[in-house]
């Protein structure tokens, strides 16, 4: 999968759920190792949801992980605990931060 693939899809899975009732402020920069390698990012400010395809200085954490195991994560095939865990998952910054982030793609997947 190319950088282009894997943000794209991202941004479908994020952006085509419902996000209403998701509060809080928070920015994951995501590091894609790898195939597809790149840098995107997430922001959950005030409701509202971006995914842009560039680093973000304002930052909360940084995940780094592979295109596959990320897109996994998203899709709910992955969790995000287990695959810090057993170490596909790597995480710069605020781990509290990080546990917020894995909540809220739990929630938005549970809306499938």
């Amino acid at each position: 999968m190319t950088y282009e693939e894997i943000f794209a899809k991202t941004k479908e899975l994020v952006l085509s759920h419902d996000i209403d009732g998701l509060e809080g402020n928070i920015a994951v920069q995501i590091n894609i190792i790898g195939e597809g390698e790149g840098a995107f990012y997430i922001a959950l400010k005030d409701g509202v949801v971006s995914v842009e395809p560039y680093e973000y200085y304002d930052r909360d954490c940084i995940f780094i992980v592979t295109g596959k195991d990320f897109l996994k994560m998203c899709e709910g095939t992955l969790n995000p605990v287990k695959a810090f865990t057993v170490g596909k998952l790597k995480i710069k910054g605020s781990i509290e931060k990080a546990l917020e982030f894995s909540k809220i793609i739990e929630g938005v997947r549970k809306q499938d």
